[in-house]
């Protein structure tokens, strides 16, 4: 029965839409949709052929691996093809990969397979030839079976041996192929972007594209300038040593002084793995590189070598990716919003896309000098990223895809709330909404000052604040204290029991600390750390409030745009007034009263990273301030110690490169005298 025309048209379609975004892909470094599209449409291809086969042809896409290589490089024939892996989007698909694999095995359902589980590195794959122990050939992927002669390149990476080291006694093979991913981190990839637009030139869209374009330069120079890296992850052609499994050449290889990922593990049977999949999946947003999903691998060499290849990938292997953070939508509108700072920012609003496993239909643009500088209109299609819970951006406008019809972006002058003219200070970015009763400024006021890091109060969030607002019960923070039950029961959805349970938590957050009350004004550029390092500082408000530029600049840790904040905002005053007022109200602050020698973290800075499993992280935060430490955000030099729970994530690696010192839950117990 011949094939109905449509899905020969079909076909052809796809083969020509996919072939021109591997060229954007591997030779432009450059695409125009997300990594989850391209999978869609080969996927699509894939099962088209598979129903209608008579439709394959040898220059289908899904009979290659790859896209050719660029002509500007020398080829180079790998000796064991660098194939792709089957994908997998669902935990129902690796299940029926492991059945499968049994299947072909001869094996019983109940046997369980040994895999090892690997980090998805998102970068460049490469080949590494060693002949006698030395670097003498390094190529890309290209198209599976011949690469790009990228060897010089290569050697300006310094996590790439130019000549094998021989720990714990292991020989040296006489060749040896090493397969790696080439990758640059997050922090280095962001900051890269911000000395190309200082230099006019364009952004790289991920980090991804960052690596594959610094390693793909005509001039070896330019790359060594960029910050890239590599993790190992397996072999080619071996000659003058035997491997029995892939967990011995994860393990080998490091002997041989190669960077293998430290998040590699071996498991018994595929729900084990599935289970590996969901702790990356929670662990990924807190690397400091990218990765889009994990890789499963039969461990036995001989059962591999039993399994075979496929015409484009192993059998034995699977790529299981995590939900995309980056897709591809439209921009329908770009408004403005208010922050409780007055900050204006504008928000694009996009047509509604799944992205790492959420509905996005928003998009922060940060201010105007960034709406002009990624050039984005209403109308364009765009590539949006999303990572964990950081707000959705646009990581770039796709200008292949513009009709003419789209329209340029106005930022306004006058406040969309309140009418108020906006200003813009010299030196910043911010258009600012000047009037502190605008109400879109009230409103997240509130919410932050009863946050948890602030007055704590529960049961005030976001709705509850608007309704307060609304009705004209708060008009400041100062009147959350004015409160009492009869005005709260009007409101929409209180009864009785909830608003005294408000009003009880109102009292209780009149009793608080000196940090987070400072904390919970919402001084610009002042978070919990400054807020912290200000109360240990100053020991009291009425010094804090009289404080100079110069007695805050002489303290660590307090910068100039920080202390010029702090001294306009006690000059207010609205502010003082507003101060006086919530005092008055009867908040106090609990003073340490125990002696200095009764402090035993007294001047000691601690970082955490990964779930504590005897308290909460707001807990242990809590304890270290009682005991006269402090808490920061992030790693560094300054830090005394990181303590590591469950899952750690980037914080601990980090404190390893810089030699922090870094204790377990059960040392961070005792050294608080809680163990």
């Amino acid at each position: 029965m011949a094939v109905p025309r449509e899905i020969v048209e079909r076909v052809k379609k796809l083969r020509e839409e996919i072939n021109y975004h591997n060229y954007r892909y591997y030779v432009l470094d450059s695409p125009v949709i997300s990594d989850a599209e391209y999978d869609a449409l080969m996927r699509e291809l894939k099962e088209l052929e598979e129903k209608y086969p008579e439709l394959i042809t040898p220059d289908s896409p899904t009979q290659r691996v790859g896209f050719a290589p660029a002509e500007e490089f020398r080829q180079v024939p790998h000796s064991v093809p660098m194939l792709s892996l089957d994908d997998a989007f669902t935990e129902e698909e690796v299940l029926e990969f492991d059945r499968r694999l049994k299947r072909f095995l001869n094996l019983p359902e109940d046997e369980e397979i040994d895999y090892t589980c690997e980090p998805k590195i998102d970068g460049l794959a490469v080949d590494l030839v060693y002949e006698n122990g030395l670097f003498t050939v390094g190529s890309t992927r290209g198209d599976g079976y011949v690469g790009e002669d990228v060897t010089n390149n290569l050697k300006t990476i310094k996590s790439i041996p130019l000549r094998l080291l021989s720990l714990d006694g292991v020989p040296i093979p006489r060749r040896l192929d090493v397969r790696g991913e080439v990758y640059m981190d997050k922090d280095r990839f962001r900051e890269l972007n911000r000395q190309r637009l200082e230099q006019g030139e364009p952004p790289f869209a991920n980090p991804r594209n960052a690596a594959a374009g610094s390693l793909r330069q005509l001039d070896p120079n330019v790359t060594a300038r960029r910050p890239l890296d590599i993790f190992c992850y397996g072999v080619g052609l071996v000659e003058g040593y035997t491997f029995r499994s892939q967990w011995e050449i994860l393990t080998t290889l490091p002997k041989w002084g190669f960077r293998v990922n430290p998040h590699v593990r071996l498991v018994k049977g595929i729900r084990a793995a599935i289970e590996y999949h969901r702790e990356m999946d929670r662990l990924r947003e807190r690397l400091p590189y990218e990765i889009d999903g994990v890789v499963i691998k039969v461990n036995d060499l001989e059962l591999q070598e039993r399994l075979g290849t496929k015409a484009r990938s192993p059998r034995w292997a699977l790529a299981f990716k995590f939900e995309p953070t980056q897709a591809t939508t439209q921009v329908l509108d770009i408004i403005v919003s208010v922050g409780r700072t007055g900050a204006v920012t504008p928000v694009a609003i996009l047509k509604p896309v799944k992205v790492g496993g959420v509905i996005v239909s928003r998009a922060t643009l940060h201010n105007e000098d960034e709406v002009r500088r990624k050039d984005v209109r209403v109308g364009d299609w765009v590539l949006v990223q999303r990572a964990g819970d950081v707000i959705p951006e646009i990581v770039s406008v796709i200008k292949e895809r513009r009709t003419g019809q789209e329209r340029p972006f106005q930022m306004p002058r006058h406040c969309p709330i309140c009418g108020s003219k906006l200003v813009r200070k010299p030196g910043e970015a911010i258009w600012r909404c000047p009037n502190k009763n605008c109400y879109a400024q009230l409103v997240r006021s509130v919410i932050h000052f009863a946050s948890k890091g602030a007055m704590d109060i529960e049961g005030l969030g976001e709705k509850v604040a608007k309704l307060l607002v609304d009705m004209g019960l708060v008009r400041d923070v100062a009147d959350i204290y004015q409160l009492k039950e009869e005005d709260l029961e009007q409101l929409p959805g209180f009864a009785r029991k909830k608003a005294q349970n408000l009003i009880r938590a109102i009292e209780k957050s009149k009793e608080t600390t000196l940090a987070r009350f400072i904390y919970a004004l919402g001084i610009r550029h002042v978070g919990e750390v400054t807020a912290q390092i200000l109360a240990e500082h100053f020991k009291s408000l009425d010094r804090l409030m009289e404080a100079r530029l110069e007695d805050l600049l002489s303290i660590e840790g307090i910068g100039p745009e920080v202390a010029t904040s702090i001294v306009e905002y006690f000059r207010d005053k609205h502010n003082r007034e507003r101060i006086r007022r919530l005092l008055e109200a009867g908040i106090h602050f609990k003073e340490a009263e125990k002696k200095p020698q009764e402090k035993p973290l007294a001047g000691m800075t601690f970082v955490f990273t990964g779930a504590l499993s005897s308290m909460t992280r707001e807990e242990a935060k809590r304890r270290v301030q009682e005991l006269g430490g402090r808490v920061g955000s992030s790693v560094s030099r300054q830090v005394d110690y990181v303590v590591v729970g469950e899952r750690p994530g980037s914080k601990y690696e980090r404190a390893r490169r810089l030699g922090v010192r870094t204790i377990s839950e059960e040392e961070f117990l005792k050294l608080i005298g809680q163990a």
